[in-house]
C-alpha cells in the first residue's frame, strides 16, 4: 500500500514559480511510474507529466501547455517526487495530485489528497 501527501501550493503571481513535492510511503515506490494531474474549477481533471525509470535513466513525459516550464523529478532516497513550476500563468491554476502507479501502463493507482496552486495576474 501506498499513501501519497503533497505540499507546496500556495499564491503566486504570474512569472513565478512554485515546487510541489509528493511524500510517499511504501518501499515499492521507488519503482513506481509517478506522475502529476490537475483540475482546474469547472474542468475535468488532465495530465500534467509523470517520470518513470529506465534502470539508470529516468524519462519524463508532459502535456504541451506545460513543456519548458515544468520539470517532474523523483528522490527514491526520499521517496518523494516533485514538480518544478517556472514562469506560472493563471491558466495554472488548479488543483495538483500526485498518482502513482506500480505497472509501466494502467490507470494511476494510488492518489494524493491535492494542493492548490492560484496563480494571480
Amino acid at each position: 500500500q501506498v499513501q501519497l501527501v503533497e505540499s507546496g501550493g500556495g499564491l503566486v503571481q504570474a512569472g513565478g514559480s512554485l515546487r510541489l513535492s509528493c511524500a510517499a510511503s511504501g518501499r515499492t515506490f521507488s519503482t513506481h511510474v509517478k506522475a502529476w494531474f490537475r483540475q482546474a474549477p469547472g474542468k475535468e481533471r488532465e495530465f500534467v507529466a509523470s517520470i518513470r525509470s529506465g534502470g539508470s535513466i529516468y524519462y519524463a513525459d508532459y502535456t504541451d501547455s506545460v513543456k519548458g516550464r515544468f520539470t517532474i523529478s523523483t528522490d527514491n532516497a526520499k521517496n518523494t517526487v516533485y514538480l518544478q513550476m517556472n514562469s506560472l500563468k493563471p491558466d495554472d491554476t488548479a488543483v495538483y495530485y500526485c498518482a502513482s502507479r506500480p505497472s509501466l501502463r494502467g490507470e494511476y493507482q494510488y492518489w494524493g489528497q491535492g494542493t492548490q496552486v492560484t496563480v494571480s495576474s
